[in-house]
């Protein structure tokens, strides 16, 4: 019997380890089996190239796990965010460069084994040069012959990059990421054919002189090629910019003079450029917090804004000699401009546009406690005064008294806000902004849809600006097909 037990105990164990192998086996077969997902990691561009001035630019980085990056303790740049994982763009900035000689370094970007290198250079502090010449010879050479209506025409729908350069404390200062050229190509892949960049100027390295910040204007000089790159159209502005621009007889000599100054400094920095890109003079002039009829005063000194704007930029010479102008009625207001504004004299016949806004009706489009949530003559509750057919009528307005007298019309901002919990309102909304873009191009208006990169209740922004991702793709259907 013990002798029995013995060999039934030796069976069972050699039973066990031959399980046991078996189950190794199979183990091993399902680790064959199971590829392993090797990390990729990708940066560009490849080199950055500064100038002396204090600058920032943006790496894309393309990555399929976590990353980070080291700066080989260069405390002349600065870079965020120094880690994260997958897809992002990263700010580089590079410190003002005081010495005589040009320095370089790099950032590594790593991914478990993998690493790149973007290699940054930049200039050396020059010795103080010769004033650039204020005013040169016209040049028309890639300033095709064309009037402002047939440039109009050309200029399809527009998109606007709303709180970001315009932004009082810097371009992030009112909650958007830097401007990525990631952004801007998305804008052109979605359809859009022309960006109008508002811009707030005053960031002067000599406040007395109004004398712009030369890293500043490299920053926008950077943006307005992110555009034209595109082979878009870019009409940059001087816009809000902390409400400097009251039109009233006690600051018109101040206003006139520093318009000039500041304008005239843009237009010689921006003079090479082809006729892709437009200035446009000012914003939404008005005495600060009156919205009713402007006065006589407030009128009659808008239009000398307007007239200081297109006398500094045609003084300069080369290409803006031929450059097409953009001028704006009082407040950019459809009446208002109708009834008051003046079409500046110039060198040229047939250069000059007028801008205006629209957002009626307001308690539709802006104001965030109005409980009107529908639009359209179909609608059970909107302001029938301000249907489809008052859009047909303003828009034939700025045709009739601009268009067919051979002035340009730029829509420069019109939109209506996301109302995210209220339901059906996606559907008025994207009504509204699909027949004001079709009445827009219908009438002969170039219409640039305002977006302030802000994706929430009440915003504006169809793009993430982050990752340039479309946000609401039925209103961007709306706008573009």
């Amino acid at each position: 019997m013990k002798e029995t037990n013995s060999k039934l105990k030796a069976l069972f164990l050699v039973f066990f380890i031959s399980l046991g192998c078996l189950a190794c086996s199979e183990d091993d077969d399902v680790t064959e089996e199971t590829p392993i997902q090797e990390p990729t990691l990708e940066a560009s561009p490849a080199s950055l190239s500064f100038e002396a001035s204090e600058q920032t630019r943006t790496v894309e980085i393309s990555s399929n796990s976590n990353w980070e990056i080291t700066t080989s303790s260069l405390e002349w740049i600065t870079v965020t965010p120094l880690s994260g994982e997958e897809d992002a763009t990263v700010n580089l900035t590079v410190a003002s460069n005081e010495n005589t000689e040009a320095r370089s370094g790099s950032i590594i970007i790593t991914s478990g084994d993998i690493s790149r290198e973007v290699s940054v250079s930049q200039e050396a502090t020059e010795e103080a040069e010769e004033d650039v010449e204020s005013n040169i010879p016209p040049d028309d050479s890639n300033m095709r012959n064309l009037t402002s209506v047939e440039l109009t025409a050309e200029m399809g729908v527009g998109w606007n990059l709303g709180n970001s350069l315009e932004a009082i404390g810097g371009e992030t200062a009112w909650g958007n990421p830097i401007v990525s050229k990631r952004l801007i190509d998305s804008v052109k892949n979605a359809g859009f054919d022309a960006v109008r960049i508002p811009v707030a100027w005053s960031k002067f390295s000599d406040e007395a002189n109004f004398e712009i910040r030369e890293s500043w204007m490299q920053r926008v000089k950077e943006v307005v090629n992110y555009v034209l790159d595109n082979d878009m159209y870019a009409i940059v502005n001087i816009h809000w910019d902390n409400g400097w621009m009251q039109p009233t007889y006690e600051d018109q000599e101040y206003v006139n003079d520093r318009l000039e100054i500041m304008w005239k400094q843009i237009a010689i920095n921006f003079r090479d450029y082809d006729d892709r890109l437009l200035f446009a003079g000012t914003n939404e002039v008005m005495v600060e917090g009156d919205y009713g009829t402007p006065t006589e005063e407030y009128y009659t000194v808008q239009n000398s804004f307007n007239q200081t704007f297109v006398d500094a930029v045609r003084e300069t010479g080369g290409r803006n000699h031929y450059r097409h102008l953009v001028v704006q009625g009082f407040n950019t207001n459809i009446d208002h401009t109708v009834n008051f504004a003046e079409i500046p004299e110039d060198v040229l016949e047939e250069r000059l546009m007028v801008e205006v806004h629209y957002y009626d009706p307001y308690d539709f489009t802006l104001n965030e406690n109005s409980d009107v949530y529908e639009w359209g003559e179909n609608a059970e509750n909107s302001q029938e005064w301000a249907n489809e057919s008052f859009v047909d009528e303003q828009f034939n307005r700025m045709k009739t008294n601009f268009i067919d007298k051979g002035i340009g019309v730029i829509l420069g901002e019109y939109g209506a806000m996301a109302r995210l919990n209220v339901e059906d309102h996606a559907a008025y909304r994207k009504a509204y902004v699909e027949y004001v873009t079709d009445a827009a191009l219908e009438y002969g208006l170039v219409p640039f849809y305002w977006d302030n990169g802000f994706v929430g209740d009440h915003g504006f922004a169809l793009f993430d600006r982050d990752s340039g991702a479309v946000e609401f793709p039925e209103i961007l259907k709306a706008i573009v097909e």
